[in-house]
């Protein structure tokens, strides 16, 4: 099967690897329909964390299940699935506490990527997500709004429920690559009236305000929490959606809020450190981490997708094919696309 791999940072091809297969009884082999290249691929690509050379990358897809192992009943041969990265069991205390993204019975170590024609999904019986139909029976936007129900969206969707958002408030999200712009459709989705979004770029401004963000700010740091403070009378921001996960944005992210608002943090953190003073002193709460993939698919997400009521496909402004895995790397490293589209078959 055709892979793309990771060789060195700023480096990827593809590869004809061995086609995926079952090697556990709770494992799923999928044909993969589309998959993408999300930002924090960047960082590996960047070189500014490590991975291992010679491995097959991505952990975002949806495809149709081609054979199941013995342990898998809920879904079967022929269903049209999306695949989260998150592989939960659905059985053990974080997954029944509704955080798969954390679940403690992880089955192996071997590296499976996405970003290929095949995929071993771990953990398939409860973590798959299945799609009414098949893939001919949705428009190609249709199919773009639920590539993105296997990560971006859900994490936008767990940054905007980690910070709790409820009607009426006014929300701040730091971020506007693709899991910022998902933040501002979610903070919409629950009902947020004053949707601040933080953003330097043209053609992402545009889009968030699509997607339901009433103000802009482009400043960063001191002159962005100033903005904030001047748009809410002094103060501050209800609930915080921290998208980015650098230094920087945490420490924005904490000033914006009034006292007593949360951060809801799903940008990858950078640095192991971190100020928690700041949280004292406002009464400021911080949650969020790893998404809840297959729960908020299946709570919400995936009905508010086939109804028609978000769009978050739009985040895919550039589209690729599988042989040209450089240039999608490239075009999102050089911020030429929001989110690079892999389509990989029909």
């Amino acid at each position: 099967m055709k892979t793309a791999v990771f060789v060195e940072p700023g480096k990827m091809v593809v590869q004809d690897l061995p086609k995926a297969q079952v090697k556990q009884p709770t494992d799923a082999v999928l044909k993969i329909v589309r998959a993408c290249v999300c930002g924090s691929d960047l960082w590996w690509y960047r070189g500014i964390s490590k991975r291992q050379a010679n491995s097959p990358v991505g952990h975002e897809a949806i495809g149709i299940v081609e054979s199941v192992g013995t342990a898998v009943t809920n879904v079967k041969p022929g269903d049209f699935v999306i695949a989260p990265f998150t592989h939960g069991c659905g059985h053990c205390a974080a997954c029944l506490a509704g955080f798969d993204g954390d679940c403690l019975n992880k089955t192996d170590d071997e590296i499976v990527g996405y970003q290929g024609e095949y995929l071993r999904f771990k953990n398939a019986d409860w973590a798959l997500v299945k799609i009414p139909g098949q893939p001919a029976d949705y428009t190609d936007t249709q199919l773009n709004d639920l590539l993105t129900l296997s990560d971006v969206m859900a994490t936008g969707y767990h940054a905007a429920t980690s910070a709790e958002v409820k009607a009426g408030d006014t929300v701040v999200v730091m971020g506007d690559g693709a899991v910022g712009l998902c933040g501002v459709i979610a903070a919409k989705l629950l009902g947020a009236t004053r949707i601040i979004a933080m953003s330097r770029h043209a053609d992402r401004q545009a889009l968030a305000k699509e997607f339901g963000a009433t103000d802009i700010i482009a400043e960063r740091g001191d002159d962005a929490i100033k903005k904030v403070h001047e748009l809410t009378n002094g103060a501050g921001a209800d609930a915080v959606l921290e998208c980015v996960g650098t230094e920087l944005s945490v420490d924005t992210a904490v000033k914006v809020g009034r006292p007593g608002a949360v951060v809801g943090r799903v940008g990858v953190p950078q640095k192991a450190e971190m100020n928690t003073n700041n949280l004292f002193w406002q009464n400021i709460g911080l949650r969020g981490g790893i998404a809840s993939v297959t729960t908020d698919d299946r709570q919400v997400l995936l009905a508010a997708v086939l109804k028609g009521e978000i769009h978050p496909g739009k985040v895919f402004t550039q589209r690729f094919k599988l042989a040209d895995i450089q240039a999608a790397y490239e075009a999102m490293d050089q911020r030429k696309a929001i989110k690079s589209l892999l389509v990989i078959s029909d």
